[in-house]
């Protein structure tokens, strides 16, 4: 599955990054704790988080991400818009809870061998 289907399938809105919604998806990781996701999140996972600021861009930069999800309608602040368009890195964007996507999002990805 790529960002950009993820984005039609759950309705999503795009903030930033739009030219790289081709990226593949092979997982998904929630938690707002950017140490804990730095040692966590995978390359080409779906990071779903509150945090819209430039460090989320680093840490998803670092970690490989496919996308970021701001949950809850969490902002994403100008600077951190401006960095995600640069690198390349889509942040998407729902009024849903971490929960409910998560949930969401593992219904559309195949399970893990």
């Amino acid at each position: 599955m790529t960002v950009q289907e993820l984005k039609e399938q759950l309705s999503l809105s795009v903030l930033a990054g739009e030219e790289e919604l081709d990226r593949e998806i092979t997982g998904c990781y929630a938690g707002d704790l950017l140490s804990w996701v730095m040692a966590r999140a995978e390359s080409g996972d779906v990071w779903l988080t509150v945090m819209g600021n430039i460090n989320a861009i680093a840490v998803a930069s670092l970690t490989d991400a496919a996308c970021i999800v701001l949950t809850e309608s969490a902002a994403l602040d100008e600077d951190a818009r401006n960095r995600a368009n640069q690198q390349g890195i889509p942040v998407l964007t729902t009024e849903e809870d971490t929960y409910a996507m998560a949930v969401k999002i593992s219904r559309l990805l195949p399970e893990a061998p």
